[in-house]
């Protein structure tokens, strides 16, 4: 296969900046983390655990939604808590641009 075989519905590319964080949380829980900072995503960073290699786009507005760290990154409700407060503090605000 050849690239002109594939049908692209987006192919862009662009710096960005990544944050590579390690912590041990207040209840013992280690968290390995890679946060990217882009121009897409409206502000929202992604987020990926470095152990399982899960992933998502994440803002603030996501860390007030229930379950949503649980299901992302498949954790028990206590570690999303303790994740929860970590990532407040790292993914700043959320931007909408026309």
């Amino acid at each position: 296969m050849q690239l002109k075989d594939f049908d692209f519905l987006s192919d862009s590319t662009e710096q960005t900046s990544t944050r590579f964080v390690t912590f041990i949380s207040p209840k013992m829980h280690r968290f390995d983390l890679a946060i990217l900072t882009t121009n897409r995503f409206y502000g929202k960073k992604i987020v990926i655990d470095m152990q399982s290699g899960r992933s998502g786009v994440l803002g603030p507005d996501d860390l007030e939604e229930e379950g949503v760290l649980e299901n992302v990154f498949r954790i028990s409700e206590e570690q999303a808590q303790e994740l929860a407060q970590f990532l407040v503090l790292v993914l700043g605000a959320v931007h909408f641009t026309d």
